[in-house]
């Protein structure tokens, strides 16, 4: 084997100590974006990188694109002590009492959606959804809501101040239970708590200026997931379908002004709507000029 001669040895060297340099100055690079100095202050925040997770679908000047860069909430839980699962509780305002651990309420979420889409200026939040009504934020552990009198089904969940959902399993309770005392005659709740359901989180009622550039679509999922060869969601926004198999937030553009409808569909592998109360939605929202 030829001997390396002086020169050549050095251009090696010199070589191998520019590849280092470059290696540092790149994990340096990462480390900035995912240091714990840059991550969200919120407690248990995590941040990821990675912005858009499938292809952007854009159907009638609408376009839909999934994303997953939001600041993480991995070991984020929830518990309902109040009111408790299959309890009856008295008619009017029913009290509603939780704790939450790695997760703190009224915190801005440190995101660039943030200041990208419609943010709640109070923070973050529990999204309380009863029969998948539209949901009504709030920013204690302890709050009480008027419930009509009848047997309800109620889905609580984390939320992010732009009100993203978090959806691990921690991150939900979803509960039955009886407001008064049902009319007579009123049958039994048939709801399979153990069966896929479909909750409609957002957009929900009005968005002008910057805020109706981009909005946010968020639905909540339980016992189910969604797959390129499993369920779905069908997303029909003023007439124009879109299939979701992957259950993230969408960022929906090009929304004109005026009213516009979105209906939320579950759907099996073969495309069949899955029974449930609350699997085919409609809501109607105002786009303001």
């Amino acid at each position: 084997m030829p001997r390396l001669t002086a020169p050549f040895t050095g251009s090696l060297a010199l070589a191998a100590l520019a590849f280092l340099a470059s290696c540092s100055a790149s994990q340096q690079a990462e480390t900035t974006t995912t240091s714990p100095a840059d991550r969200p202050e919120a407690i248990g925040a995590q941040r990821t990188a990675s912005t858009v997770s499938g292809q952007a679908q854009t159907k009638g000047g609408i376009t839909l694109t999934p994303y997953n860069d939001s600041p993480k909430f991995p070991t984020a839980q929830m518990r309902v002590n109040a009111p408790v699962d299959g309890s009856t509780v008295p008619s009017g305002e029913v009290a509603f009492s939780y704790d939450l651990t790695n997760f703190q309420l009224t915190k801005m979420t440190d995101s660039d959606h943030a200041m990208q889409m419609a943010n709640s200026m109070k923070g973050q939040h529990i999204h309380n959804i009863v029969d998948n009504q539209p949901y009504t934020a709030h920013y204690d552990t302890k709050f009480t809501k008027p419930i009509a009198d009848g047997q309800h089904v109620v889905l609580s969940f984390l939320s992010r101040s732009y009100h993203e959902s978090l959806k691990h399993r921690g991150a939900y309770d979803l509960r039955t239970i009886t407001v008064g005392t049902p009319a007579p005659g009123t049958p039994p709740m048939e709801f399979d708590a153990k069966a896929p359901h479909l909750f409609y989180s957002r957009p929900k009622d009005t968005y002008s200026g910057k805020d109706a550039q981009k909005i946010m679509l968020d639905f909540y999922l339980v016992n189910t997931t969604l797959a390129p060869d499993g369920n779905k969601v069908r997303a029909t926004i003023n007439g124009n379908e879109f299939m979701l198999d992957n259950w993230l937030p969408y960022m929906m553009e090009g929304l004109p002004a005026g009213q516009a409808t979105i209906k939320l569909e579950l759907l099996d592998s073969s495309g069949n709507l899955i029974p449930g109360p609350y699997n085919s939605v409609t809501r109607t929202i105002t786009v303001a000029p």
